[in-house]
């Protein structure tokens, strides 16, 4: 079993918004030329209770002592602020994943662009970009966010690599997972089904650039396949990819082309049970771990079943969660937890971040108070997990 610390690093919200989309990447020590062993950058942003998706700029959290005391939540300025668009349209940055790239020595953050009128979501069909941005540790800043170029054809109209877990190659290259939506109309309606894919990246330290992608994955049912994570372990890569109805897994030899994906399921051949939701993975050690969150847990008053969030060992093998090896990471408190990042530490040490997410289920959606009736206050989590 794994040792699990969980602590909260930030409560409290003023119950118009609340931050979501806690993610850490790590800097490696000396790097800022304090001496620290290591530090570690959380970035998150407000969210509007009153909307759908009104996400504003990023701020970040910084540790240098190992989490022991937190900076922040600190504001960029411009390098995160919506950017004025013609037609109203205002652009912003969203689901965002800062990781060390260990080859430029520097921290990596991707996402996509969202954009909104009148502070709500632009209607569809709306574009959408990977976006990025690097973090320099001396000056503790962010550069300008930048859109990622990519092959103007219809499937790179809506594509965006949001809250997706990439894979950083030996020579730097870059595996980067990532969504879009094929447009369809029917009877003047415009329709969208998602489709995930891997791009290969290279990156210079400054700049990101497309070189090709893989397989166009997708399910007709649901909404497809969006927000896939991908991992190298054991030889090959796998991908978990988020449907409405269940969540899949694939495998593949070079991290661009896959095979048939598969549900989600536990070693006794029971569906695992996550469903419409974000799942990540861990490894530490020899072992390969996914984070997630699932029907079946006393929990079907948070919204798609996202909370507590739980970890699992995965069996490379048999493709199968060991059921026996489930434990929980952070604990359900009525808020939901389906947004969250990985950071790898060591070789026996990762952190799972999150935070709860004060939008609830049913028809006062926008209604943060029913969450807090279970004990949710907007909590930043960091979930320590070792290996013994």
């Amino acid at each position: 079993m794994l040792t699990i610390d969980t602590k909260a690093i930030h409560s409290g919200y003023d119950r118009k918004t609340c931050w979501v989309h806690a993610r850490a990447g790590m800097i490696p020590g000396s790097i800022d030329g304090a001496g620290n062993p290591y530090s570690m950058v959380l970035t998150m942003h407000a969210m509007r209770l009153t909307g759908d998706d009104v996400f504003y700029p990023i701020h970040d959290m910084r540790t240098d002592d190992g989490g022991q005391t937190w900076d922040g939540p600190n504001d960029h300025g411009e390098a995160f602020a919506r950017r004025s668009l013609p037609g109203g349209v205002e652009e912003g940055v969203s689901d965002f994943w800062p990781t060390w790239h260990a080859q430029t020595g520097v921290l990596l953050g991707t996402g996509h662009t969202v954009r909104y009128i009148d502070d709500n979501l632009e209607p569809h069909p709306r574009p959408k970009d990977t976006t990025y941005s690097v973090y320099d540790p001396v000056q503790r800043c962010w550069s300008a966010f930048q859109k990622l170029e990519t092959p103007d054809q219809e499937l790179f109209f809506m594509e965006g690599a949001g809250s997706t877990q990439r894979v950083d190659l030996d020579d730097g290259q870059i595996l980067l997972p990532t969504y879009t939506a094929l447009r369809e109309t029917t009877h003047g309606i415009h329709q969208s089904q998602d489709v995930s894919l891997v791009m290969r990246c290279a990156f210079n330290g400054h700049t990101l650039t497309y070189l090709e992608h893989g397989d166009a994955l997708t399910l007709p049912t649901g909404r497809g396949f969006a927000e896939p994570s991908l991992i190298f372990f054991g030889g090959r890569y796998l991908i978990t990819l988020r449907n409405d109805d269940h969540n899949y897994l694939a495998t593949s030899d070079n991290g661009l082309h896959f095979g048939t994906p598969d549900r989600l399921k536990f070693d006794d051949g029971s569906e695992l049970g996550s469903y419409n939701t974000q799942t990540h993975w861990l490894v530490m050690g020899e072992e390969i771990y996914l984070v997630y969150t699932r029907r079946g847990a006393n929990n079907g008053h948070v919204l798609r079943h996202r909370a507590p969030l739980f970890i699992g060992r995965f069996d490379a093998d048999r493709l199968c969660l060991v059921r026996d090896s489930e434990q929980i990471l952070v604990p359900e408190r009525g808020a939901r937890l389906g947004n969250f990042g990985i950071t790898p530490i060591s070789k026996n040490e990762s952190w799972v971040t999150v935070t709860e997410w004060m939008q609830t289920t049913g028809p006062n959606y926008f209604d943060g108070t029913r969450c807090e009736k279970h004990g949710s206050d907007n909590s930043v989590f960091v979930a320590r997990v070792r290996t013994h």
